[in-house]
């Protein structure tokens, strides 16, 4: 998004919930705001009485009606889990989940097939092999965090360490 600021389209938010976009002078929806996304177009949402900016209240609407219909991107334990990163580790859960689907985006971009078939076809027949990948990244990460934490002798009965590693390749030989 490298337009100026002075680019940046205002949606005003009344109390009767309708979105009034000052830049079109027009009433819009959720869809329309959706659609100003996806165009990266710089928008801002604010309350009309207050001037409070809520366009991140206005983006998990788009996400909770995305999630609605369809084949949805959160399961309800994935959901749970992002629950339970609120507090200390949010921050670094935040980076992480920011930084993985800007990584994504950069890769869509770079292969110049953002929005077409082959690109979707492709990406589809991926998704168990990402999946899997993912789920070995996730799993060595999971042990780099546990081998750090036991090397500093922090939370001292969180397994993981090399005795509880050497336990389970004994339980996996039987």
């Amino acid at each position: 998004m490298s337009k100026s600021q002075d680019s940046l389209r205002t949606i005003k938010k009344y109390p009767n919930r309708r979105l009034y976009d000052s830049h079109t002078s027009s009433h819009v929806t959720l869809a329309d705001i959706r659609r100003l996304v996806q165009e990266e177009e710089p928008f801002q949402v604010v309350d009309a009485k207050t001037g409070e900016d809520i366009t991140r209240s206005i983006l998990l609407q788009i996400i909770q009606e995305a999630e609605s219909g369809g084949d949805p991107i959160f399961s309800s334990d994935m959901l749970k889990n992002i629950i339970r990163f609120y507090g200390p580790f949010q921050g670094v859960l935040g980076s992480y989940l920011d930084e993985s689907i800007q990584s994504m985006i950069e890769v869509q971009t770079q292969a110049g097939m953002q929005s077409t078939k082959a690109w979707t076809d492709f990406m589809q027949g991926q998704v168990p092999m990402m999946q899997e990948m993912m789920r070995q990244y996730v799993e060595q990460s999971r042990q780099l965090y546990l081998n750090t934490q036991n090397m500093f002798g922090l939370f001292g009965g969180l397994g993981g360490g090399p005795e509880q590693n050497d336990k389970d390749k004994k339980d996996g030989e039987e």
